[in-house]
């Protein structure tokens, strides 16, 4: 059917007809994108100038309005018209786009005009379509718009569908002259409008459920663009702008179709059907698509607004220079910063005599000086850039890995700067393995930003450590690469480690200082995974440790790279209790690359307070416990920070509140606490337990927990309530199950990813005094509870547990054994591991 069919069915139909050929083009699988859009303008055009028509007609068919004569025939009403405006009056609908409308009128005869305001509005309402409808003189659409810069900015896309043309024609005149004269005054405004609406809604190119519209670099900040356009002061950069907006409207179109519902939100759950409805491979492949785009308008806009201000700077200098200079035009002064590089107006350029086809290390000098300047690259010397230099030879000149050093080392500036070399294929040319990362989501709520931007976002973090390490070049190197084998099959670690040592070969290092890099890609998760999920009293796992890193300047890089790595990541994956762990770790590593032997865990002696719940555990024949907040890492650990170091994200923190139980050895301890705890919503950190020595003359058996527990929400409950919780549920009169059960039924289950399955595995080699079972599950409430539950069934016992919960994903590490105290046999232990992964997947 084509379009005229279309528009020929609604006509001859009324609305009924309007709506079922809306349906029509809407359910066609041909048409998509800017053609759909226009034909379902085009569409709606048609029908609202018909009702238009017949609502200035009474019911006897008499003109309610005045009518212009042309030529001695009928002509259109005169003084009122129709116009639509914003989206709508650009001609882009989307399938549930607002309709966005103005009834126009000369204010000769209100009464007719709202009488006509009725006749257009209702059959709109009617139809179930959200309408935008305002009824001015053109006297009050300037002055509304004068007042509000939302209406400004949606007049200046005013487009006449029926009724005076005239009228409309000089409303637009009007207003563009405005806008022309006030943009000095309203850009600024309209700038700190879009600067408001960014720290609200975050970065488009950066969200796992990002608002198209709304985010920084969507299609309000596009709008915006034209708006800057419209008022002759400045341009937007348009390679690649309107390509950028095109495909955010097609995402938005196929999130209209796939919903049914006027949202700009691209939800994680219907992020596969969008994907589908435009013909792409998954969701992934969805939102990298969005994420290039929405790049595209943000640079665009950076660029821009940059150049808004130097306009608006110059015009408030001029009449003083050309006074000054007896009215001479004022030449702009250059500043040089490197060689071939120099900065005017605020920015970075080249100099006159730089010729980049002669000199193949000038964009890595130009970025490193605008980054060490803190100074933006002119949009013009990037484009000349990669217009014209020559590729780098292999290995790279010393100068080129210098200054790239220098480049990540210049802290927040980098950022700027590293985006504006990406947004003309600088980067890719350079290293050709970004790619593969550039724009890449993370799935994983832990994770603030896409790779790309959390390789740069480490660099920068990493910039902070340079003084800790004795080759600062080494980490920045490491921060940039660490996760560049992210996007290849298998663990991003081991395909990061032989990516770095081609990178790490090409831009120069030699064969040691490759070595390192590959050590550190390979080994940038080992120190936080080994410090919060194994037991460091164990020196089977200090070896380990040692023996993958190898020496102590690797160590000291690695201890660097994780801290900055992990506030790269997001305020999740780092706190001063992991900080004070993996620095005990760390301790303990660099002792043994000292030529120290690990100290063999010795029984700790039981401390007074200990002594005292376990005598009265055993006096009472129940649980006895104590709480005792704790807000400092211990001693030893901080004492190892380096001097001057920096302090963790947000100073000192809250680790949690210690918990001692005593308890009569008994069986049903483990998921009997754990449960308790979940009930109270109690969220377990770190966990020991162990059989205590009582003192001559006690008798009895008496298991110590030491737990370190954090409240998910509001105060802690008292210690009397979880001790009486706690006698129930070892008496079995506290349902534990059923009381978890009620409480997840009581909260509606959203929809939302669906998480992979659960993993148990077992740790090869992990220790010789226990065996390592780890688990990694979706977090839920009570997951302890069940995994002891099962442990508990399988007749093996938790000798301590290290619990780590990222996000919405739980890993945990139990170090269990046999009932006679020793690791269990290869065969047993694969075969509760298998029947606990069993049960969690159940």
């Amino acid at each position: 059917m084509t379009s005229t069919d279309v528009r020929n069915e609604a006509e001859d139909s009324g609305p009924s007809g309007y709506a079922a050929a809306r349906l029509r083009l809407l359910t066609e699988g041909a048409r998509s994108g800017p053609p759909r859009r226009a034909a379902l303008a085009e569409l709606t055009d048609d029908w609202l100038a018909g009702l238009f028509t017949a609502g200035a007609r009474d019911e006897e068919g008499a003109d309610r309005l005045p009518r212009q004569d042309a030529g001695g025939r009928r002509g259109v009403p005169q003084g009122v018209s129709l116009v639509a405006v914003g989206g709508y009056g650009r001609g882009e609908l989307s399938p549930r786009s607002d309709l966005d409308l103005l009834l126009l009128h000369d204010g000769t005869d209100p009464k007719a005009v709202a009488a006509l305001a009725d006749r257009l509005w209702y059959p709109v309402w009617d139809l179930g379509l959200a309408l935008d409808h305002s009824v001015r003189t053109p006297a009050e659409a300037r002055r509304t718009a004068g007042e509000d810069l939302k209406v400004q900015l949606g007049l200046l896309d005013a487009r006449h569908l029926a009724g005076d043309l005239a009228l409309t024609a000089g409303l637009r005149t009007a207003v563009l002259a405005d806008w022309r004269n006030q943009a000095p005054k309203r850009l600024p405004e309209l700038q700190e409008l879009c600067a408001e609406r960014a720290e609200r809604q975050g970065e488009l190119q950066y969200l796992l459920e990002p608002d198209l519209k709304e985010a920084r670099g969507g299609l309000r900040d596009a709008t915006a663009l034209r708006a800057v356009a419209a008022s002759w002061l400045a341009d937007a950069p348009r390679e690649g702008l309107d390509d950028a907006r095109r495909r955010l409207l097609d995402v938005r179109d196929a999130l209209h179709l796939a919903t049914g519902r006027a949202t700009d939100r691209l939800a994680l759950q219907e992020q596969d059907q969008v994907a589908a409805e435009l013909g792409l491979l998954d969701a992934d492949t969805l939102l990298r698509q969005v994420y290039e785009a929405a790049r595209v308008v943000s640079y665009a806009s950076d660029v821009t607004w940059r150049e808004v201000g130097r306009v608006l700077r110059s015009r408030a200098v001029r009449p003083r220079l050309r006074a000054m200079l007896g009215g001479g035009k004022p030449v702009a002064e250059r500043s040089p910063l490197a060689e071939g590089v120099v900065e005017q107006d605020g920015e970075v350029v080249l100099a006159r005599a730089a010729r980049p086809e002669r000199d193949p290390v000038l964009p890595l000098r130009a970025a490193a000086a605008a980054a060490q300047a803190g100074l933006p690259l002119s949009l013009y010397a990037v484009r000349r850039l990669a217009a014209t230099v020559r590729p780098l030879p292999t290995p790279w000149p010393a100068e080129a890995r210098e200054q790239l050093v220098t480049l990540l080392g210049s802290g927040r500036p980098t950022i700027e700067v590293w985006e504006a070399l990406e947004a003309e294929g600088l980067i890719t040319r350079l290293l050709p393995d970004w790619e593969r990362v550039r724009c890449r989501p993370q799935r994983n709520a832990v994770h603030v930003w896409t790779v790309d931007r959390h390789l740069i976002e480490t660099a920068v973090r990493a910039s902070e450590f340079t003084r800790r390490v004795s080759r600062p070049d080494l980490l920045l190197v490491a921060a940039l690469l660490h996760d560049i084998g992210k996007g290849w099959p298998g663990d991003h670690s081991v395909a990061g480690e032989i990516i770095a040592r081609d990178v790490a070969a090409r831009i120069g290092f030699d064969r040691a200082d490759v070595a390192v890099l590959a050590t550190l890609v390979r080994h940038h998760l080992l120190l936080v995974e080994t410090a919060t999920r194994r037991d460091l009293e164990d020196p089977a796992t200090v070896r380990s440790v040692a023996e993958a890193v190898g020496a102590q300047g690797t160590l000291e890089l690695l201890h660097a790279l994780t801290e900055a790595d992990a506030q790269a990541t997001g305020p999740a994956a780092w706190s001063s209790w992991r900080g004070s762990l993996v620095a005990d770790l760390v301790r303990r590593v660099s002792a043994v690359l000292a030529g120290e032997a690990p100290e063999e865990p010795a029984a700790a002696a039981a401390t007074a307070e200990q002594e005292r719940l376990a005598i009265e555990a055993v006096a009472t024949g129940s649980p006895v416990l104590a709480l005792r907040a704790q807000t400092e890492p211990p001693a030893e650990s901080a004492a190892e920070q380096p001097p001057g170091g920096p302090e963790p994200i947000g100073g000192p923190e809250p680790l949690g509140v210690e918990l001692l139980i005593a308890v009569p050895d008994q069986a049903g301890v483990l998921p009997a606490v754990a449960g308790v705890l979940a009930m109270h919503r109690l969220t377990v950190r770190t966990a020991e337990l162990r059989a205590l020595d009582l003192p001559a003359g006690v008798e009895g058996s008496v298991l110590l927990l030491n737990w370190r527990v954090a409240a998910e929400y509001g105060s802690l409950p008292q210690a009397a309530r979880l001790r009486a919780d706690l006698v129930r549920a070892l008496d079995g009169t506290l349902d534990i199950a059923n009381r978890l059960a009620e409480r997840d039924a009581a909260y509606p289950r959203r929809r939302g990813v669906v998480a992979p399955p659960p993993r148990v595995t077992v740790a090869p080699a992990a220790s010789r005094l226990a065996t390592v079972i780890e688990v990694r599950a979706q977090d839920a409430p009570g997951l302890l509870f069940r995994i002891g539950a099962a442990l508990e069934d399988a007749t093996v016992r938790v000798r301590s547990m290290h619990v780590s919960t990222l996000g919405a994903n739980a890993v945990d590490a139990f170090y269990v054994t046999g009932p006679e105290g020793a690791p269990l046999p290869g065969d047993e232990a694969t075969a509760v591991a298998r029947k606990l992964e069993e049960m969690l997947r159940g």
